[in-house]
């Protein structure tokens, strides 16, 4: 019965453990979450696909590690993420090629004549992560956070309390009858 008891809690632990290792990695991510609502972490912003876009490099549901430069460390042709800002201020990601590089104006023109200041650029592509973004976009929206990280833990921590109780009313007999 002892044996049975200890592999349960080594269960209950490890699965705690993997758990809260999910969740604080998520939450980090959230945390990092720049004006324009994109993960960023200094240089290195995470960008989800979330429509189809024109480019053929990028589908739907990819995760892309886009890597920002100084303006005058790219160079033409390269493929460009841009954060472009409609009339309400709602932000929406562009992909271009740079067809012009103006180092003295900080600005960076695409091929199609659409010009964004330094400020708007997100960077370049370093790596792509296929079908990842779907599943972070999901636990990263408002009720994929509640259900998946915020639920699970107050289950887990009124499990925790009802063992507590339960350790406390009845641990003195356990210890007797063995």
């Amino acid at each position: 019965m002892k044996v049975l008891k200890k592999i349960k809690n080594i269960i209950i632990i490890t699965f705690c453990v993997i758990f809260f290792s999910f969740a604080i990695c998520m939450t980090i991510l959230l945390l990092n979450y720049n004006k324009y609502g994109v993960t960023q972490f200094d240089n290195t912003s995470l960008v989800i696909i979330k429509d189809s876009i024109s480019s053929k490099n990028y589908k739907k549901g990819d995760l892309v590690v886009v890597e920002n430069k100084k303006v005058d460390q790219f160079n033409e042709g390269e493929e460009l993420f841009v954060y472009k800002l409609d009339s309400t201020g709602k932000a929406s990601i562009e992909i271009g090629e740079i067809g012009e590089v103006h180092t003295d104006d900080e600005a960076i023109s695409f091929k199609n004549g659409d010009t964004y200041s330094m400020e708007f650029v997100i960077g370049t592509s370093t790596k792509v992560y296929e079908n990842i973004g779907i599943y972070l976009s999901l636990i990263t929206s408002k009720w994929g956070f509640l259900f998946m990280i915020l639920v699970p833990s107050f289950i887990i921590f009124i499990y925790e309390i009802y063992a507590l109780v339960v350790e406390i009313k009845y641990g003195d007999q356990e210890e007797k009858e063995a």
